[in-house]
């Protein structure tokens, strides 16, 4: 019998990663802390949302910056090229 060594990121914790296993567990350890770099700058720009958007709810803010968080490279390769946002295929939605 084979052991594998299965990482995910303390933010999603054990329980949310365990729910989701082909999204939120790894086979790495770089792949589980590139996660949570990813979870880390969607907890900032949640922040970042609520101070600057009125009237947007901690809900909305959060869903919002982790979709940002998710996609970084295409935002900065859309801070040269805007169109660049609107040409990938549209997410499914939830």
């Amino acid at each position: 019998m084979a052991v594998q060594a299965l990482y995910y990121s303390e933010r999603d914790g054990l329980e949310m990663a365990l729910k989701h296993p082909d999204t939120m567990l790894f086979s790495s350890k770089a792949e589980a802390d590139a996660r949570d770099k990813v979870l880390e700058l969607a907890e900032e720009i949640t922040q970042f949302l609520q101070a600057r958007v009125e009237g947007m709810d901690e809900a909305m803010a959060e869903k919002a910056a982790l979709a940002i968080a998710e996609e970084k490279d295409l935002f900065g390769k859309a801070l040269k090229k805007p169109s660049l946002l609107n040409e990938q295929a549209q997410p499914d939605s939830d």
